[in-house]
């Protein structure tokens, strides 16, 4: 099977590590799927799942104001980039609700509040309410929640799988994160230029009917997860029925741009 993946993955004159599955079972692993590389954005939803769980225990709610000067916004907001705050700093550059600005510091908002709902320290609530439950023993999260983790693609796949059948929250709240969230927001998918609509779940990005994406071209609209910066990915196709993850040692460029597509459609064609 990763015969089939070579001629994508061929494209990466770098390490790289990759596992593809299926429900419960592995169908293909490439390159380096024990190191350890930083995951940049694809912290953010396992962050994000760590506050649903908070929800889902009646600790925080989604209509709770987000506080720190972000009037309106909430933190359903925080969670769908849809608070109005800047990408990196505390500016409000929009009403909430009226556009989408991918905000690395409503993230961080988020993980504040999350600090006070919980009494428990961030990197210790996302540990003991995630990470530990799924033995992910190589992820880390010890700073920024927006960017921050580090981890293998071994562990990563795991948390792809309980995207795909949640076991650490509720089948409603779950389905509810991973669909659109204010559906009709336009914005600017970084590295990718703006999307009109450009959407996101709560904590997770939504694959809708965006071009250019960085996943497949056979990826069905549902497709729901995250890329970073780093280059990285994890996604899930709910119709397809197949989550993949990607982690590597160079920061995302115009060889991911280039070879990401290809890659994915490769994966959604292996037996």
């Amino acid at each position: 099977m990763i015969n089939d993946l070579l001629p994508a993955l061929g494209l990466f004159d770098f390490p790289t590590a990759l596992v593809v599955t299926e429900g419960d079972r592995v169908i293909a692993e490439a390159g380096e799927i024990d190191a350890v590389f930083p995951l940049a954005s694809v912290t953010k939803p396992i962050v994000a799942w760590s506050a649903l769980i908070a929800v889902e225990r009646g600790m925080l709610g989604l209509d709770e104001p987000a506080g720190e000067g972000l009037d309106g916004a909430t933190i359903r907001h925080l969670l769908a980039h849809a608070s109005g705050v800047a990408p990196d700093s505390g500016e409000v550059l929009a009403a909430p609700g009226t556009r989408r600005i991918y905000s690395n510091r409503g993230i961080e908002v988020l993980g504040r509040r999350l600090t006070e709902a919980t009494a428990t320290d961030l990197e210790a609530w996302v540990e003991t309410t995630v990470l530990e439950p799924l033995g992910m023993a190589s992820v880390l999260i010890p700073g920024s929640p927006a960017h921050s983790g580090q981890g293998n693609a071994r562990d990563l796949s795991v948390f792809a799988r309980e995207l795909a059948t949640p076991r650490l929250l509720g089948a409603g709240l779950a389905e509810r994160a991973c669909a659109p969230v204010y559906p009709g927001l336009a914005g600017v998918l970084p590295g990718y230029g703006r999307q009109s609509p450009n959407l996101f779940g709560l904590g997770v990005e939504i694959r809708g009917d965006k071009r250019p994406h960085w996943t497949g071209m056979g990826n069905s609209p549902a497709t729901f997860g995250h890329f970073g910066q780093s280059g990285s990915f994890i996604w899930v196709d709910p119709v397809a029925g197949r989550q993949a993850v990607f982690l590597g040692e160079r920061p995302f460029g115009q060889t991911h741009r280039s070879a990401w597509t290809a890659l994915n459609d490769q994966i959604l064609t292996l037996p």
